[in-house]
């Protein structure tokens, strides 16, 4: 091991002293570039230059604009804030990525349109209902309008009871609801 120690360094010494020796050599080599040679040079430069700021700021370039980009609004000047203070925060996607679900944006086109069901009217409770009052008066309609029970074509009906209690009986989605619902 102490062989190929004093091998290299004796390796690195003798570059150096080459190296020492070619720069003291006494060649005269002067680099001449002209006037459309420096040109072509910068212009070279400035295109790496641009090429790398694009680079590094594809994401922004590339970003969808919404609706909010072109608000102005107090939230936008405390970032943090919103970030963990929004409503629709559980919502978030991140580019790439894909975690909604086809009813969330159902649910948010509908109440953007306003086009929202009112799911209180359809269970026939009212808005300060406890959840044991929506579960209850949920069995009652479903045991009536059942499909199997009712041999009609009822199917629609008790998808439109499912979506209702879907909505009321979970309490975060019972308050985005109540909280996006215009009442006439």
């Amino acid at each position: 091991m102490k062989r190929f120690g004093i091998f290299v360094i004796s390796v690195i010494i003798f570059g150096v002293l080459q190296t020492v020796y070619a720069q003291t050599d006494g060649i005269d080599m002067d680099l001449v570039v002209s006037d459309e040679e420096k040109i072509m040079l910068f212009g070279g430069f400035a295109i790496a230059i641009i090429a790398i700021f694009l680079f590094l700021a594809r994401d922004i370039i590339l970003r969808k604009k919404t609706s909010y980009d072109k608000e102005e609004l107090d939230s936008k000047k405390d970032k943090t804030y919103e970030k963990y203070h929004s409503d629709w925060g559980d919502d978030y996607e991140e580019i790439g990525k894909r975690k909604n679900t086809k009813e969330d944006e159902e649910f948010r086109n509908a109440a953007s349109n306003d086009e929202l069901p009112n799911y209180y009217e359809i269970l026939g409770v009212s808005r300060d209902a406890t959840q044991e009052k929506i579960k209850n008066k949920f069995r009652e309609l479903a045991k009536k309008t059942h499909p199997d029970k009712t041999k009609e074509d009822s199917e629609e009906e008790m998808v439109e009871l499912n979506r209702a209690y879907e909505v009321l009986s979970d309490e975060e989605r019972r308050e985005k609801y109540d909280k996006y619902l215009k009442v006439d």
